[in-house]
């Protein structure tokens, strides 16, 4: 692979705190990134704000509303995520669909390109910078817009699995799946609207847990653990 994009959820950056940064747990995702972008691998990054806010649990709050204070949740997880990255020696840039003043840059595919041909770290914050999309669209959207080789889900279950393994001890895991399927089956992915862009893009994904040893590298280089979903 010579460009990824690499999703990290807003609780896997919590580690077991379950609220806010685990630096130790930011520590790690970082060193594995460095050694991809050593290797001459360009990495993008998307974070999600679940480690601080979950604007569909509110029922008292505007949907809109909601939506926006989950962006600026992505865009510090972002802002972190991308100092510590720093702290290891890598340089990194935080680029928002919408204006911040001097915190981030305007995402624009041009500037996207010319950070990650400069071995530089782009961190896509703000979601798609519109309510009623997910950080899972902006996701695909960013990793489209980008042509990335393909997602790196990194989330806090070890792949796909036909029901939630939380509740059902029996759910069956796979190995691999097609995007088809997991629209025709609704599996939990990525939500309805990522799934259906990344059909219509070919886009393929790669789920895995975070937490298991050099996870991030591995996905980068094909070993996966956890599951293939297929374009």
């Amino acid at each position: 692979m010579k460009r990824i994009l690499l999703k990290l959820s807003g609780e896997a950056l919590a580690g077991g705190k379950g609220t806010g940064f685990d630096e130790a747990v930011v520590t790690g995702v970082a060193k594995q990134v460095k050694e991809l972008v050593d290797e001459g691998i360009q990495v993008g990054v998307v974070i999600g704000g679940g480690n601080f806010w979950r604007g569909r649990s509110s029922k008292n709050i505007d949907r809109v509303k909601a939506d926006q204070i989950g962006m600026l949740a992505t865009v510090m997880n972002c802002i972190y995520t991308s100092e510590i990255f720093r702290s290891q020696g890598l340089m990194t840039a935080v680029l928002t669909p919408m204006e911040i003043g001097g915190v981030t840059k305007l995402f624009s595919k041009d500037r996207a390109e010319k950070y990650l041909n400069h071995n530089m770290v782009v961190f896509f914050a703000g979601g798609t910078g519109h309510p009623y999309f997910s950080t899972d669209t902006a996701t695909v959207l960013r990793a489209i817009e980008i042509e990335a080789d393909t997602i790196l889900l990194a989330k806090a279950v070890d792949g796909v699995y036909d029901s939630d393994p939380k509740d059902n001890p029996d759910a069956k895991k796979y190995d691999e799946v097609s995007i088809g399927e997991v629209i025709e089956k609704k599996l939990q992915v990525v939500d309805m609207t990522a799934s259906i862009l990344a059909m219509e893009n070919k886009m393929p994904m790669l789920v895995f847990a975070l937490n298991e040893k050099n996870s991030i590298i591995n996905a980068a280089h094909g070993i996966v653990t956890g599951t293939r979903v297929t374009v």
